[in-house]
């Protein structure tokens, strides 16, 4: 007779290989990570966000994960897509759809709309005249964040700096097929995680935040991938006509 399955055996050896995995890659991070910045890393990062600033239209799709923490301690993970298109100075669409979110983002040079396809709502208010004005608006005023929207920011640079104390060059990576030089900078209540496509186009491929004055360090991540830098935009694509029988709400105040 043939002897039962035990999974429950196993278990012990799984718990036991991930913790040297982890063990073996926290003895790598501590070996690696020198004190300060490192200039090559600052070079990596400022190619990369100098390089999509100067695109002057691009399209891209985003996976982004979210983490929450109970009041237990038990983390919970959200997961959402986004497919941004963009044009500089003063045009951006956001089509946002997954566990927490379903909504289209438009900002049209002149106003921001935010449309929820489900419940056939809408709410629109006059937005600043430029892509970066409008991205500092949505967020201190109406408690938005565009997807990724450090990133699209021509001072991307800066932001993602800001504060910065420790950085440096982790190695080579490979996002969704895609060879990347993968940067870590630390400043005193966030860490930061940048994946640089390698070559003569610097795109970002992934950005990790990880908070650390929040209890258990929640993570941001978001994943780009089907970078288009020459897309073709149409009237519509900047523009929002309210389909039949939806209804205008107002934005709650932040």
């Amino acid at each position: 007779m043939s002897t039962p399955l035990r999974p429950r055996a196993t278990i012990p050896w799984v718990r036991r290989a991930t913790f040297l995995a982890a063990a073996c890659l926290a003895t790598f991070a501590v070996q690696a990570q020198p004190a300060g910045i490192d200039p090559e890393a600052q070079r990596l990062l400022k190619a990369s966000t100098d390089f999509l600033a100067s695109q002057k239209q691009f399209s891209a799709e985003t996976r982004n994960t979210l983490e929450a923490v109970l009041k237990s301690g038990q983390k919970i993970e959200f997961n959402h897509i986004a497919k941004t298109s963009a044009q500089r100075p003063n045009k951006l669409r956001a089509e946002r759809s997954g566990d927490l979110v379903n909504q289209v983002f438009i900002y049209d040079g002149k106003s921001l709309t935010l449309f929820n396809p489900q419940d056939k709502a809408y709410a629109q208010v006059a937005a600043p005249e430029t892509l970066e004005s409008m991205l500092e608006f949505a967020r201190t005023k109406l408690d938005i964040v565009a997807p990724a929207g450090d990133l699209l920011n021509k001072n991307a640079y800066e932001i993602l700096m800001d504060g910065v104390t420790d950085g440096f060059v982790v190695g080579k990576a490979v996002i969704e097929g895609v060879r990347c030089d993968q940067l870590a900078f630390r400043a005193p209540h966030v860490d930061l995680q940048v994946w640089v496509q390698e070559g003569a186009q610097p795109l970002p491929r992934k950005l990790v935040i990880t908070t650390r004055d929040l209890p258990n360090a929640p993570q941001f991540a978001v994943t780009m991938t089907k970078w288009n830098l020459k897309p073709v935009f149409n009237e519509q694509t900047f523009n929002f006509t309210p389909p039949t029988g939806a209804k205008k709400v107002d934005f709650l105040p932040r």
